[in-house]
């Protein structure tokens, strides 16, 4: 035989057997998937040389079912380039992308997904919430979480309150001889398990729960009533397989009578075709929430309730309906006594994989559905949520990727609790609607105090939690636009209630104002303002805002008139001013009254000695007198001028003198002058009991001099000259 000819035959054979070997490996890929042994699907798979799209696709379901998110994502990422993909394909990859926190990448396929699937409410959601994610990322300051101790390399998750103790599920294993290992996560199957909980919510001394509720597959998590005499878990489907070949998840309910836990009784809507799961049970045990992928759901898994009749059965299973429950998965719930709903779903606006919500029930239904947001919530999946009776702490469930584990478990403590509220949303436009971006909006209470700021972006929207029957007013602030002002009442069933604002570019001619504290150079909010029109003789009274500003057009104006205003300011704590405003109009556009002012306020309080902050020239006496100087009278009226202003101030005028002569003569004389110049004061105010005169004489020196005594110390003129002084000390505002 020729060598081309050898050559040949060799090359058919190498490609028979290769064929041949792809074949097997394929088959061998399609059994270890359908058993759920991902990882040796993951190994037949990848040893494929051509790989179909179906091929593509259990890889990228694969490795997302083990944890491996970045390898998912290549994989769903070649599947986007081929014409075989279907919408289901779209979600996933939407989702591996929204798990590895590339969120605008995650929106814009699950933008395409609502456009194939317009009938989906998960593509509408993201639809119709761009962006939303920014949101989530934001710590609200609620939760301080941890990861317990007593994490492995093992699954721990689904915490529950038995009594004083925590009851979880776990796939921890005691040294044994046979090892029995799931095939999903290879690791040892679930089991019960109890612990102790210590001063800093840490778990110890840890046991399993009973031998007979934890058996050979999968048992847990378990939920109990507020006495602990009541139990409903979870378990493997022991006695048959779906007609698939798939051992389907039950659950199960016992009672602890007489000191000892009864045999476990199944709930009569188990079936080997679908799962049932994840009890929560209420204080009483006579309701339960379970999860569920029974037929007639609304999704993969949806969340039921039933109830226990007087016979001791339960009725038949209720889907939640749509308000909780979408296409996606619902699971894990926990009812809490307050009669708050939390679960874990990956089908509601969230971080990527599962995140944990709540909902408020109520007779009508179920209300005010939240995401809890970070630190709870992650790009990974969490859930299983427990809140303590007192809403002070608890324990979640994560996969996240800085656990100990496949699964852990976490506790935190809740440094507010869960109030339920309102979302006030709204955007921020023009009068021809125009999206206005930039604008500063600020939601004040009915005390017109500033609760939260935001600046809107390319969309103009805002949105603010918000009490329950309450009473709120927005403001929206832009550069070269006017004030948006609007107001929103949450006396209403509706859980968002929108308040939009409506900004205008500035009119011809405009008048623009910023207040400050003196001292902090800040703005200043709720300052009152009078504004007088000396031109017109109106007056107007002004509130400023949370930015410390006030703004109004110029009607009617043109080039060359003239400006003509004074501003009283008047504001709780601070020292009321007035300041005079003439300006001519030169040209078009604002006028900032605070650039060719100092318009600020000065803060004061009680003890406070009031010459510090308004601008007065020491007080002198002729010799050895008393009455008043015309020198004199010209500082005392500037405290004449704000006592009149300030009409509750009430001030004690002291007057201190140096320590030369006696200090009898020095506390006669200083008395006498502290009285005249009160006298004086008292004969031009209103409320003239406001003010009283105090002479201490040389008892309050203010640097070392001494003139008498053993301790006697010379002292320059002008040192005795800083002890010679009057006081204006606050005592009431």
């Amino acid at each position: 035989m020729n060598r081309p000819l050898i050559f040949t035959i060799v090359i058919l054979l190498f490609v028979h057997f290769s064929s041949f070997g792809q074949k097997i490996k394929l088959k061998k890929g399609e059994n270890y998937y359908q058993a759920y042994s991902y990882s040796e699907s993951i190994e037949k798979y990848e040893g494929i040389t051509d790989k179909t799209t179906e091929i593509n696709r259990r890889l990228a379901e694969s490795y997302y079912n083990i944890g491996k998110f970045k390898k998912s994502e290549k994989y769903y990422e070649t599947i986007m380039l081929s014409e075989e993909k279907t919408t289901e394909d779209i979600y996933n990859y939407a989702s591996v992308l929204a798990i590895n926190k590339k969120y605008k990448e995650s929106e814009k396929w699950m933008a395409e997904f609502n456009k194939l699937a317009q009938n989906d409410s998960r593509g509408k959601l993201w639809a119709e919430n761009k962006g939303f994610y920014e949101g989530l990322q934001k710590d609200k300051g609620r939760f301080v979480i941890k990861n317990l101790s007593i994490n492995a390399e093992h699954e721990d998750f689904g915490p529950a309150y038995y009594k004083d103790k925590i009851v979880f599920a776990s796939s921890r294993q005691p040294v044994k001889m046979i090892k029995r290992h799931w095939n999903w996560n290879e690791l040892p199957f679930l089991d019960i398990y109890i612990a102790d909980v210590d001063t800093n919510m840490q778990l110890k001394s840890l046991q399993k729960f009973h031998k007979s509720y934890n058996k050979k597959y999968h048992e847990g998590p378990a939920s109990f009533s507020s006495d602990g005499n009541f139990m409903a878990f979870t378990r493997n489907n022991y006695q048959e397989k779906s007609e698939e070949g798939i051992i389907k998840l039950q659950l199960f309910t016992a009672e602890f009578i007489e000191g000892e836990w009864q045999k476990e009784k199944p709930m009569h809507f188990n079936s080997s075709e679908y799962s049932v799961g994840h009890a929560s049970l209420t204080e009483d045990g006579k309701t339960m929430y379970f999860a569920s992928d029974m037929p007639g759901g609304i999704g993969g898994v949806d969340i039921y309730i039933c109830q226990k009749k007087m016979d001791g059965g339960w009725t038949e299973p209720v889907n939640l309906g749509e308000k909780i429950n979408t296409e996606g998965d619902e699971m894990f719930p926990f009812i809490h006594p307050e009669g708050i709903l939390f679960f874990a779903s990956n089908g509601l606006l969230g971080l990527g994989g599962l995140d944990i919500f709540l909902s408020r029930v109520t007779e009508n239904g179920f209300l005010n559905l939240e995401n809890i947001g970070v630190p709870v919530n992650s790009s990974y999946d969490d859930f299983a949520f427990i809140l303590d009776e007192k809403q002070e702490s608890g324990y979640f469930s994560s996969n996240r990727i800085d656990g100990k584990g496949d699964d852990d478990i976490y506790m935190f403590r809740l440094l507010r609790p869960f109030t339920f509220g309102k979302l006030i949303r709204g955007t921020a436009t023009d009068s021809l609607e125009n999206i206005l971006s930039n604008v500063k909006v600020s939601l004040y209470n009915d005390s017109d105090i500033v609760i939260e700021t935001q600046i809107t972006k390319e969309d103009g929207k805002y949105e603010f939690e918000a009490e329950q029957d309450k009473y709120y007013s927005l403001d929206g602030i832009k550069l070269e636009y006017t004030n948006g002002k609007n107001t929103a009442d949450t006396h209403t069933e509706e859980y968002i209630v929108i308040a939009d604002l409506e900004l205008n570019k500035w009119p011809k001619f405009s008048l623009y104002c910023i207040i400050k504290d003196e001292n902090t150079q800040l703005p200043l909010d709720s300052v009152k303002v009078t504004l007088t029109d000396n031109i017109n003789h109106n007056d107007e009274i002004i509130m400023t805002t949370g930015s410390g500003h006030f703004f109004r057009k110029l009607e009617g104006r043109k080039i060359n008139d003239s400006l003509s205003y004074q501003l009283k300011l008047e504001r709780k704590g601070y020292l009321t001013e007035s300041f005079s405003y003439n300006q001519l109009i030169y040209r078009p556009g604002q006028y900032n009254m605070h650039e060719d002012l100092n318009i600020v306020m000065n803060a004061i309080e009680v003890g406070m000695d009031l010459s510090k902050i308004i601008d007065i020239n020491p007080i002198y006496f002729d010799l050895n007198k008393s009455n008043i100087r015309p020198d004199a009278a010209i500082e005392l009226d500037k405290i004449v001028k704000v006592m009149n202003e300030n009409q509750t101030m009430v001030i004690e005028l002291g007057s201190h003198t140096d320590c030369r002569a006696s200090a009898a003569y020095n506390r006669s004389l200083s008395d006498r002058r502290a009285k005249s110049s009160a006298k004086y004061v008292r004969e031009r105010i209103s409320y003239p009991d406001r003010i009283f005169g105090k002479g201490y004489g040389e008892s309050k020196l203010i640097n070392h001099c001494a003139c008498e005594g053993s301790r006697k110390v010379p002292c320059t003129e002008k040192e005795h000259q800083e002890n010679r002084r009057t006081e204006f000390k606050i005592i009431k505002m």
